[in-house]
């Protein structure tokens, strides 16, 4: 069984949080509001897979650029 490291908050892991607010955000607005807000859970899907598949997050590069630190040296 894999257990990722809960030891500090390094840049995937804020990546994962971040994912994680925003999709249950979106899902709650869209029940609360608008089903419009579903396509905020497209674009943050979307974006995951793109990282999966080519290694460019545009959230990793802004909270690199606001000074998190990568656990991946």
């Amino acid at each position: 069984m894999y257990i990722a490291k809960t030891d500090s908050w390094y840049l995937e892991r804020v990546i994962w949080l971040i994912a994680g607010i925003m999709t249950s955000a979106s899902a709650l607005l869209s029940w609360l509001h608008s089903p419009y807000w579903l396509i905020l859970t497209g674009l943050v899907g979307i974006n995951l897979l793109i990282f999966a598949f080519t290694g460019f997050c545009v959230m990793a590069n802004i909270l690199h650029r606001l000074g998190v630190k990568s656990r991946i040296v």
